[in-house]
């Protein structure tokens, strides 16, 4: 009796194990995708890393590290092999079981890599950067197909259902369908800048805009649908397997999932309202991943949109103790995805704000910036960080890292600066 006890026992730890979160990243998870059989899944993070996990047992495999900044793009091959990319806008392929070194890291791209996508046949790589560009690498080696022509940044990828076409998505509010057998590319013109970018299994197409839209396409690129999906912009997209349901994420941490041939909004996740960066279904539609700002991955019952295990935030002690909130601590929610305020901040996507204001641009210690980044003359103060967000990085800052954003409050930058500052004296 004492052994079936223990048995029992064990056997229910082991459920609730591989029901809980995926922990093991230092700073918010950017990038998800699950292996074909749904046995392992793979995830970058802003801390450098990619992790490889054991989803039955919920445990980690190896952790992946080779990129010189964020790991903002994940995939899984079909052969059991994986492709990670960063913002260093390097591509790099690892064995099945082997995470020591990659089996390859090339450079193809100036600027970070958004996003990858894998071809129906497994012989290709895809990879979407923000130096306007698309890139279409053979597997099994050869030279690599660009294609030209977003003005901006590229943020999503995908290919069609037959292979046959490449899916691309920018922040020049264009959804480009690149035929691969030569042609010009055919563009839609969309009312927003388009952060994301699925395509399921059925071809459909899914966009998501930086006001929040989730925007529902035809194979052939015709607008089927507009939602109003979030009060945030949409920065994660993911198809169930069948295609019937898709789910959009936000900054605001909403992760809301709807149905495909009519857009209703079936239910939304119930999370700890922190950013939701990265999603990815397993295989048979049970299950959902989700990757955010507490640095963790996270399971959801695909089907109800219950949350597998308890809702725990996993997050150091709050950034914000001992400030003052107000409308400075609000708007600086979003910058704390990238930045701590601590001089012993974790590793994140950007440098920490601690004793900003007087530091020249480029000099914060132990922190890797963009070639060329450190040369630009600027100082920081209330006046240049107010600049900052009132004409966005691409433009105040060209060849900067940092996601474009802008406040256009003009009392909201106020606030932020204030905020900032203040910060920076507290601790």
């Amino acid at each position: 009796m004492l052994l079936r006890t223990l048995l029992l026992s064990l056997a229910l730890a082991a459920h609730a194990l591989a029901q809980g979160e995926l922990r093991g990243h230092g700073g918010p998870v950017r990038a998800l995708a699950v292996t074909p059989d749904g046995a392992r899944a793979i995830s970058g993070s802003f801390d450098q890393s990619a992790i490889v996990w054991a989803l039955e047992r919920g445990v980690a495999l190896g952790v992946l590290r080779v990129h010189e900044g964020a790991v903002n793009a994940v995939a899984a091959l079909p052969d059991g092999r994986f492709a990670t990319a960063g913002e260093d806008g390097g591509v790099a392929i690892w064995k099945a079981n082997d995470f020591a070194a990659p089996l390859s890291l090339t450079k193809p791209h100036t600027a970070p890599i958004a996003a990858l996508a894998v071809a129906p046949d497994g012989k290709a790589l895809a990879s979407a950067s923000w130096d306007s560009t698309l890139l279409l690498t053979p597997l099994d080696g050869g030279d690599a197909r660009k294609f030209e022509g977003h003005q901006g940044n590229v943020n999503g990828v995908a290919f069609s259902l037959d292979g046959r076409t490449l899916v691309s998505a920018g922040y020049d509010a264009t959804l480009r369908l690149w035929p691969l057998d030569g042609g010009a590319a055919r563009i839609m013109r969309l009312p927003a800048a388009l952060n994301a970018l699925a395509v399921s299994r059925a071809g459909d197409i899914a966009t998501g805009g930086a006001d929040g839209s989730l925007f529902l396409l035809s194979p052939d690129g015709a607008l089927r649908a507009t939602i109003e999906a979030a009060e945030a912009p949409i920065i994660a997209l993911a198809f169930t397997p069948d295609g019937a349901r898709i789910a959009a994420a936000s900054p605001r941490g909403a992760v809301s999932l709807f149905e495909t041939a009519s857009g209703k909004l079936l239910f939304t996740l119930n999370g700890p309202g922190l950013p939701v960066w990265s999603l990815a279904f397993t295989p048979d539609g049970r299950q959902l991943l989700t990757g955010g700002g507490d640095r963790l991955v996270r399971r959801w019952d695909a089907r109800t949109g219950e949350h597998l295990g308890p809702v725990v935030i996993a997050r150091p002690a709050d950034v914000f103790a001992g400030l003052d909130g107000g409308r400075g601590a609000e708007v600086f929610k979003a910058c704390a995805v990238c930045h701590t305020l601590t001089p012993d901040g974790e590793n994140r996507a950007g440098p920490t704000l601690h004793g900003v204001m007087g530091r020249r641009i480029g000099t914060s210690p132990g922190y890797r910036y963009s070639p060329g980044f450190g040369a630009h003359d600027i100082v920081w103060s209330r006046e240049t960080i107010a600049n900052l967000f009132e004409l966005g990085p691409q433009t105040y800052t060209p060849g900067t890292k940092m996601p474009e954003q802008t406040v256009g409050s003009a009392e909201d930058r106020a606030a932020l600066v204030e905020f900032i500052e203040n910060a920076g004296r507290l601790r």
